[in-house]
């Protein structure tokens, strides 16, 4: 039997502790270590590559893993990264003072979507923690908040709709009611790390009163959420949680802003991922965002993100965008400078978010300055040149939306000469490692640092002085936190001491001895360290209380300086990759002239060139458009890239085009490209049938759909009916006639276009010369009658005689094809010299041999009798 665990004062205090936070990783602080202990020892020396020790406690063993209080935040972004929420438990009380047990509590409670450390956080990605409230029939509340920047969104809608927020904006951490586990797992699960709450924590009572109590209000209609009864739970549980993981220090969440869902093109999930707006498909591959990101600040890289999964679907913030990028092009000098001035800026939003919370460094308070310093140029470039309208018109033309920017632009001149005035450039991280201060800020404490360094150049004179006195050439003044000050002379001159020193300490080669006149200058210079350590400290307190007045004004700086720096990273892509200025209107026309795919054309190999296509839509003339030709030929690129230069265009970014002039798209869909579900039990068909029908069952007048391949996952007839129902049915809508891309090998859908006025036939042009193909890539009218797939085969390495076999087949079926009132007949495949046509019916005399062989006994036949039977065997063959 197991001894019995003895239950320390310490171990008391641990498991009081450890109990408010089940299921949390609790690093609990002794001395000058953070230990966990158990399971979370376990735990954590795995994840950390620690040593997992064992101590015995009371007769009972205890697994133990550490590591020093000052390599947390080395250690904390691994847990953290791995999933773990991490309760930091620290001393809260000097251990020299306490009387009995130190005391100690959870100062934080870290998880993936809480966190404030810079080396869990990717400063060019926000850190989104969301909520998901489940309400009736198909509604939903959602709300997700960066506590890093402040930037708190809510919204609601259908099960649809949340899961392409959620895919959008990539929460580290969500938070849903452990009454929906169910519910919650089978819509939106396996892909986020999550968090149960109870039930009670997702009433909207107590959701409104959290938010109303936080922004100190008495309603939210200010906000515009007011009516979003399931989008102001999710909210309200979100601020609960931030209370739960002891972060109080909250003002920068200064406003919660609507997720209007008629802002932004919709995109479901398939799309977002089928485009690779964010993230690449396969393993290597490059998204979007990887060609459009040429920012140079981390707010900058983080509001493009969002852009690029939020496309505005309303005119003039499109056109205000637009015309943006035109000013910096068309000045290149006017974008380079301010591109420099960008590059100085530090992480602003991040920054002040630390200011409000109190949890900035001397050292990031002094970056805080520097990036504000590059405000007032930035505001005076743009100022000047608004203001040069006159002379500079053919450049700029309207600068209405320049005088915008350099208006919303604060300077913060007080503060940045608080922080000037007062911080010396060169401060440490710790504040409490003292030289924070410059001099002249206080008399004391300039009397203190003369003290101080005084009494340093003292000791080093007493050094020198007692050498000269006593003749011992190696003696040293040390210090330590034991004896202070001390003088320290080897054994070999042990009997050059003077009788008025002191013996403190002997040691194996040395002795240790102080003098009244050192002890005397060591309390002095101590004295003087702790007093210079406090009044920086106050010092340092005034100064950040000082920039916490500024955190509305610094995160509009931030607001603004982002979106100078994703529209010039715009212009740095549209000068470099020769793009255009796309045209927006009114129309439902879509019309590109030379369009190109803006990351194939970045990854060909040297001395190759994309080839350009024109693409032509509207909802009178050319509705939908069939493109038909071979595989590899580039119709998969075709469809991406026109939804790509669309949702470039409605970002507010320039095209790869030699032209555009598009109507607003208020949706996009694409079923491109073949995937399956198995952990739900989908095959590939269901997935593409569940994705097709996503998009039948929500298109709009202004819809752009892409489908590539539709109903290959199924048998040819199949696939055929479904591809033409599709089509007819999206021609035939009476209320929307969606435009449409549909790349199929079914050439029997270019039947179509005889029956349908607003449907056209496309084809991806090849080549054929000697029996081989050459990709043109170029669409020209006029449908294709045949695939190529066995040349594709054969370029891909298949082994020849599979080629030739397919080759040979393929004839047959050609030759042997046969109207819808023929297609009762038997086709005839020519046979296989290695194995018999799974295509043809069984052969009787084959069917008469096999079983005269299965009445052999060999074992029993004489020479002669086996002879005869061969015989007989051969007549069957012959016959």
């Amino acid at each position: 039997m197991a001894k019995e665990r003895k239950e320390t004062p310490l171990n008391k205090q641990y498991n009081q502790i450890k109990a408010k936070y089940p299921g949390a990783l609790l690093l609990f602080r002794v001395g000058d270590f953070y230990e966990t202990f158990g399971e979370d020892a376990i735990r954590a020396s795995k994840i950390l590559g620690i040593v997992l020790t064992r101590r015995n406690n009371g007769g009972a063993h205890e697994e133990l893993a550490g590591f020093p209080h000052h390599s947390l935040d080395n250690y904390l972004p691994k847990l953290v990264r791995a999933g773990e929420r991490v309760a930091i438990c620290d001393q809260l009380e000097n251990p020299a003072e306490a009387k009995g047990i130190v005391k100690r509590g959870v100062t934080e409670l870290v998880t993936p979507g809480v966190s404030l450390n810079d080396n869990v956080l990717d400063v060019r990605k926000n850190n989104y923690l969301a909520a998901v409230h489940v309400g009736d029939d198909d509604a939903y509340g959602v709300a997700f908040l960066d506590i890093s920047t402040g930037e708190f969104m809510t919204s609601q809608g259908n099960a649809a709709y949340v899961d392409k927020m959620l895919q959008g904006f990539s929460p580290a951490e969500v938070l849903f009611c452990k009454k929906h586990k169910k519910e919650f797992n089978q819509l939106f699960g396996g892909k986020y790390h999550t968090f149960q709450l109870e039930d009670w924590c997702f009433g909207y009572e107590y959701g409104y009163d959290q938010l109303i109590s936080h922004f100190q209000t008495t309603t939210l209609k200010g906000f515009g959420i007011e009516n979003l009864s399931l989008g102001i739970v999710a909210a309200g549980v979100i601020l609960h949680y931030l209370r739960e993981t002891e972060h109080k220090e909250v003002s920068h969440i200064s406003r919660v802003t609507r997720l209007e869902e008629e802002k932004y093109v919709w995109l479901d999930r398939f799309t977002v991922r089928n485009l690779e707006l964010i993230y690449p498909q396969q393993e290597g591959g490059i998204p979007l965002i990887e060609i459009l990101d040429q920012t140079v600040t981390p707010m900058g890289a983080r509001m493009l993100r969002k852009w690029v999964v939020l496309p505005l679907k309303d005119r003039h913030p499109i056109e205000e965008r637009l015309n943006t990028v035109e000013q910096f092009l068309k000045n290149e000098d006017f974008h380079e400078t301010i591109t420099q001035h960008l590059k100085h800026i530090g992480d602003l939003e991040r920054l002040i978010s630390k200011v409000a919370v109190r949890r900035i460094n001397p050292r990031e308070l002094v970056q805080l300055k520097k990036s504000l310093k590059q405000i007032a140029p930035i505001k005076d470039l743009i100022s000047f040149l608004s203001k040069e309208k006159g002379s500079k018109k053919d450049l700029f033309g309207d600068s209405a939306i320049l005088h915008k920017y350099a208006d919303q632009l604060n300077p913060c001149s007080v503060l940045v000469d608080e922080i000037e005035n007062k911080l010396r450039d060169d401060a440490p991280v710790l504040s409490n490692q003292g030289r924070m201060i410059k001099s002249g800020v206080d008399a004391e404490l300039d009397e203190l640092h003369a003290i101080s360094y005084e009494g340093k150049d003292f000791l080093l004179k007493l050094q020198n002085r007692e050498i000269e006195r006593t003749g011992i050439g190696s003696l040293k003044i040390a210090y330590n936190k034991v004896f202070g000050y001390y003088l320290e002379v080897t054994h070999a001159h042990q009997n050059k001491v003077p009788a008025d020193w002191i013996r403190k300490q002997t040691l194996v080669n040395a002795e240790r001895y102080i003098t009244p006149e050192l002890k005397e200058y060591e309390e002095k210079i101590l004295n003087a360290e702790d007093k210079i350590s406090s009044i920086e400290f106050r010092i340092f307190n005034e100064v950040v209380q000082t920039a916490a007045e500024y955190v509305a004004t610094i995160q509009q700086n931030a607001l603004i300086i982002s979106t100078l720096d994703a529209l010039g990273s715009f212009a740095t892509i549209a000068r470099k990759n020769k793009y255009v200025k796309p045209v927006i209107t009114d129309g439902k026309e879509l019309d590109i002239k030379d369009g190109r795919h803006a990351v194939i054309e970045q990854q060909l190999p040297l001395g190759e060139t994309y080839v350009p296509n024109d693409v032509y839509l509207d909802n009178t003339r050319q509705q939908i458009i069939i493109i038909t030709g071979p595989n590899m030929a580039g119709k998969s690129a075709l469809l991406r890239q026109t939804a790509l230069i669309v949702l470039m265009a409605q970002m507010g970014s320039y095209v790869p085009a030699k032209s555009a002039h598009m109507g607003l798209v208020d949706k996009i869909f694409t079923r491109v490209g073949a995937s399956d579900n198995l952990s739900r039990g989908e095959s590939t068909f269901m997935v593409e049938m569940t994705e097709t029908a996503s998009i039948l069952n929500n298109l709009s007048d202004r819809s752009l759909v892409l489908m590539d391949e539709i109903g290959r996952g199924t048998s040819t007839y199949d696939g055929v009916s479904i591809a033409w129902a599709i089509t007819e049915y999206l021609h035939s809508q009476p209320d929307v006639r969606p435009k449409t891309l549909f790349a199929t090998h079914y050439h029997e859908l270019n039947q179509l276009a005889d029956d349908f006025p607003r449907i056209k036939n496309f084809n991806v042009a090849v080549k054929e010369v000697d029996d081989k193909i050459i990709f043109l890539r170029k669409l020209k009218p006029g449908g294709s009658a045949h695939s190529f797939g066995i040349h594709v085969a054969q370029i891909a390495g298949m082994p020849q005689p599979i080629v030739l076999r397919a080759s040979e087949i393929m004839q047959h079926l050609e030759k042997d094809h046969v109207t819808a009132a023929q297609k009762k007949k038997v086709r005839e495949i020519p046979k296989n010299n290695f194995q018999l046509s799974i295509f043809e019916p069984a052969d009787q005399s084959l069917e008469e041999l096999k079983e005269k062989m299965s009445q052999v006994d060999v074992n029993t036949l004489s020479p002669i009798e086996a002879l005869l039977k061969l015989n007989e065997l051969q007549k069957i063959i012959k016959k």
